[in-house]
């Protein structure tokens, strides 16, 4: 039975779809993960902005929410039980949702470790060295004079994207089949080329496989809806 939700969230972000996830998050890397994943399992979700570039992730509603102040965050009004569920950590959340949904990661339990190892090594790697590598490429980081800092990061996005290259080899996605792992790992590419503008630093270009998977996981109407949620206010 699904219940109301009684969360200080509620009070800044009220939800508009009695029974339906809610979903605070930002269009970022990180966020588009939750509202792809909802897209593509078809559950019901209210997505609320929480402007980062507004600081809303500090506000003490969100705060209550998710104390490490990131974004995406849920609240799932049907949760284990039939009782509401918090929940932050954009992996965490994608596996949530694929347990809620028998959807995108498989029951089979080798199958089941592949897909969970790829969701880790975006989670440990590409994530916060991507992150990093746009701080010094794109945002305030290129403005320091040192090298060192902007060579580590580039030098560490790149070895990891040539993993990503390596593994993709007559495949069409990270794993057997489309997978969590494809929505955690694919937006951080989208965001090299995109928002940091750093294709040419990296290589884009000169890969052999990561260019063509990136435009497949960009064809899907799911991951295309799941972009733009929630609107950018």
């Amino acid at each position: 039975m699904t219940e109301a939700i009684d969360h200080p969230v509620t009070k800044r972000w009220p939800p508009r779809t009695p029974g339906a996830i809610q979903l605070y998050s930002f269009p970022t890397p990180n966020g588009v993960k939750a509202s792809i994943m909802l897209e593509e399992t078809g559950l019901a979700y209210d997505a609320h902005s929480v402007s980062i570039l507004e600081d809303d992730q500090f506000a003490p509603e969100f705060l209550a929410l998710n104390p490490n102040n990131k974004i995406p965050a849920i609240i799932d009004p049907d949760g284990p039980g039939g009782e509401p569920l918090p929940l932050f950590e954009s992996g965490a959340i994608l596996i949530y949702l694929a347990e809620k949904t028998g959807k995108l990661l498989p029951a089979e339990p080798r199958a089941r470790y592949e897909v969970l190892q790829w969701l880790m090594f975006q989670m440990g790697g590409v994530g916060p060295f991507f992150g990093q590598m746009g701080f010094f490429v794109k945002f305030k980081g290129s403005e320091i004079e040192d090298p060192r800092p902007r060579e580590r990061y580039v030098g560490e996005s790149v070895r990891l994207m040539t993993v990503l290259d390596r593994r993709l080899e007559g495949r069409d996605w990270v794993c057997d089949a489309y997978s969590i792992a494809d929505i955690a790992i694919a937006p951080w590419l989208r965001t090299v080329v995109t928002t940091y503008d750093a294709a040419g630093i990296v290589g884009w270009d000169g890969f052999r496989n990561l260019p063509a998977y990136l435009d497949r996981f960009l064809g899907r109407e799911a991951v295309q809806r799941g972009l733009a949620q929630p609107p950018r206010n």
